[in-house]
């Protein structure tokens, strides 16, 4: 016999999704709808591995029977130094979807309703489970320039994601690097609104696809992180204050918001500072006037980590917390005491039933996208392992940034037959995965040390020594580094900071780094005042440089560091960004001549912390220098070398597009990115412009000798201006030394 929810109109799957609801929303009784809207559990404590497998804990149990079901829950997978979990207690890739499958069935009997949960998981560079594909960081993909090779990488982390039992894809992708000394910068796909863009709206059509009413068995849906403003964050510090006017929110903090919400976006994620004064999970003009009124989103909005009891601050106690972030636009709360109160909250009269059924309803509307009330269980199989790492190297190949290479020694010379591997990065691969990363199963991934050794010309020497410490003042490894590249033909030192979270780690009560162990300086929480390398590595280099062997510096790391003296000494200088568990194989093929450097800079890269702000895009106004240093950065946005050159023909205006001519000058096939850069002389409405903005880019490859034209639209924003273009490979080259083309865009018709 059916029972009258399996016969109820939300049961029917051939219904209307709006239908169903509503259906199912009318049966609920105002707890149960407030259940839904909580995400108090930390997923970690959900389960507890047993020699024959998992069980549930009391807690789990607990949070169920509190609300009658389950709304989401957070980081069921998880696994890093916080959560504690690791391949001794967590699930790996043979069992995850168990785990997953237990508690669910566990949510749906003690559902009344039989209401399944969310399973809300991290994705920040791959899935961050045991056993998931770990992909470069944003800013890596941010080098790459390549929205179509970062999509398909997307597209195996939902796969990944969905095949054990996740559903929510929670993804850093709008934060706007403005200030490097940010922990968080590793996060951003770098200091460009226009780039962020294009490489939003790939993470969305990757992660989710083409949707429509139903996401497929293998994309889920994505939060788009964190919403908005986040990267305006004041001297460099992690939740600090934004000091944000309008327009620079709109012009720069915004777009990537924008061009996710236009792709379809399932979600964002309320960031945790305040614009105008208002933090943003309890910002009405932001997630409702703006966001949803605006912007027409009719999507799911998740508070961060304890925003919304913050509130409680500025409200007086966690009952109007809550009340002020739902009222505002909130949907789901994460880890906060105050949503638990809303039941209360709806009686006092803080919040309208109607306002919390609307919220109710989007969170439902997702379940039914997704298809879990037919079937709330693992159904789409794992993807196979080496799609990933394929998918990793190529990204890491990509993002490999060739800076300086003045004296020619790359690529490495067939001729170099001993080559000295040193440095505190050389021979590791843990500093090479970023923040936000699972523990690896040992003998994962390669370094450059690996990588050079097995892709180097048979009976090529390569020797290695650590060097130094890559934190404090440990020298005592330098004379043995120094020894081996006095005997060498080059040596290759390997630098730069680590993001690497180890169980000695402190972390504040949302995750983020407080203590932060003896080498991690990057990361969530882990802020610099200096940009400054351990002192150590700077050493390093002055004493190998002193031998007169030629230095190839690589720079592994998650912020762009302060490293002039590189630029002084090296003979070439690259940045890997942190390229993932198999950067060293990308980096030692783009060493060796195996692969082109193809990277190019997502960021500005400043002399010193004391330049700041160094971002190419500032206001068009006389930029005036400093007595003791430069005011310009030591490589700009959009800035990196080929094994080959690249002569730029005049831009060229037809109807609404720029044109001009690439020829390969050189003697090697080579990648250019044509970067189009615009410049307003007047704007439609009196307000003062910026230097330049980038408007467009295209990747070229070209053998020797031959000539392309790229094209560009000049787009439909433009009404009422007259602006140059300027297309270059890179923003200090687009300012001074570029031939220009003007163009006059005609007012806006009315209508």
């Amino acid at each position: 016999m059916l029972t009258p929810n399996q016969t109820a109109l939300y049961r029917n799957p051939t219904a209307p999704i709006e239908a169903r609801v509503r259906d199912l929303l009318g049966r609920m009784t105002l707890r149960e709808k407030v259940g839904q809207l909580n995400q108090r559990m930390y997923g970690w404590n959900a389960y507890r591995r047993t020699p024959s497998g998992f069980e549930l804990t009391e807690a789990l149990h607990a949070e169920t029977e509190r609300f009658a079901g389950l709304g989401a829950l957070y980081g069921l997978l998880r696994a890093d130094a916080w959560s504690g979990v690791d391949h001794a207690t967590g699930a790996g890739a043979a069992d995850s979807a168990a785990l997953a499958d237990l508690v669910q069935c566990h949510v749906v009997d003690n559902s009344r309703l039989g209401i399944p949960a969310l399973f809300v998981e991290e994705v920040p560079h791959g899935h961050m489970a045991l056993d998931g594909t770990v992909f470069p960081v944003n800013l890596a993909v941010g080098a790459t320039w390549d929205p179509q090779l970062y999509e398909q990488a997307a597209a195996h982390a939902a796969a990944e994601l969905r095949s054990r039992g996740g559903h929510l894809a929670l993804v850093s992708a709008l934060d706007i690097a403005r200030d490097p000394r940010w922990g968080r910068t590793e996060e951003c796909f770098g200091e460009d609104p226009y780039l962020a863009s294009r490489l939003t709206e790939a993470l969305v059509r990757g992660i989710q696809g083409n949707p429509g009413d139903l996401f497929a068995p293998d994309k889920a849906p994505v939060v788009l992180k964190h919403f908005a403003g986040q990267g305006a964050t004041t001297g460099g510090r992690n939740s600090a204050e934004s000091e944000l006017g309008p327009r620079e929110l709109h012009e720069i903090h915004l777009p990537a918001a924008r061009a996710g919400v236009r792709a379809g976006a399932a979600a964002v994620m309320a960031a945790y500072n305040e614009v105008d004064g208002m933090p943003c999970s309890g910002n009405r003009a932001l997630l409702h006037d703006l966001l949803r009124q605006r912007w027409g989103f009719e999507g799911l909005v998740m508070a961060d980590g304890l925003a919304v009891d913050r509130l409680a601050r500025i409200t007086g106690g966690k009952v109007s917390a809550g009340a002020l972030a739902l009222n505002a636009g909130v949907d789901l709360s994460l880890w906060d005491e105050g949503f638990t109160h809303l039941e209360e909250a709806v009686e006092r009269g803080l919040v309208s039933e109607q306002t919390l059924d609307a919220a109710v309803a989007r969170v439902l509307r997702l379940k039914f996208r997704l298809g879990l009330f037919e079937q709330p269980y693992t159904a789409s199989p794992l993807p196979p392992p080496s799609v990933g790492r394929d998918l990793s190297t190529a990204l890491a190949r990509a993002a490999v940034t060739l800076l300086h290479n003045n004296s020619g020694v790359l690529p490495i010379s067939p001729t170099a037959t001993r080559i000295a591997v040193l440095g505190p990065h050389a021979a590791t691969t843990a500093h090479q995965l970023g923040d936000y990363t699972a523990p690896q199963r040992p003998g994962t991934g390669t370094n450059v040390l690996d990588g050079l050794r097995r892709l180097a010309r048979p009976g090529t020497d390569v020797r290695h020594a650590r060097g130094c410490a890559l934190t404090g003042g440990d020298i005592s490894g330098i004379p043995e580094a120094v020894t081996l590249a006095r005997e060498s033909d080059l040596a290759v030192l390997v630098l730069g900071g680590s993001s690497a979270r180890t169980p000695e780690t402190g972390f504040a009560a949302n995750g983020a780094a407080q203590e932060t162990g003896s080498e991690m300086t990057c990361g969530e929480g882990v802020d610099l005042a200096s940009l400054r390398l351990g002192e150590a590595q700077y050493e390093l280099l002055r004493a190998v440089s002193a031998t007169g062997t030629p230095a190839i510096v690589v720079l592994v790391q998650g912020r762009p560091h302060a490293v002039p003296e590189a630029a002084d000494l090296a003979a070439a200088l690259l940045t890997a960004w942190y390229p993932g568990p198999w950067g060293g194989d990308a980096i030692a093929e783009v060493l060796l001549g195996h692969a082109e450097p193809v990277g190019r800079l997502p960021v500005s890269v400043p002399r010193s912390a004391a330049q700041l702000p160094v971002y190419y895009n500032h206001k068009d106004t006389e930029y005036g220098s400093y007595v003791d240093e430069s005011a310009e950065p030591l490589y700009s946005f959009g800035h990196g070398l080929s094994y080959t050159t690249f002569a730029y023909g005049p831009p060229r205006l037809s109807g609404r597009t720029v044109e001009a001519d690439i020829t390969n000058t050189g003697q090697r096939h080579g990648r250019s990115v044509a970067q189009l850069y615009l410049r307003r002389l007047r704007t439609s409405t009196p307000v003062w412009p910026r230097t330049l903005e980038l408007h467009g880019f295209q990747a070229v490859d070209l053998a020797p000798g031959e000539t392309r034209t790229v094209t560009f639209s000049l787009g439909a924003d433009l009404h009422g201006t007259v602006v140059e273009f300027r297309i270059a490979e890179s923003a200090r080259e687009a300012l001074t030394t570029a031939p220009t083309q003007s163009f006059t865009a005609p007012e806006e018709t009315p209508r």
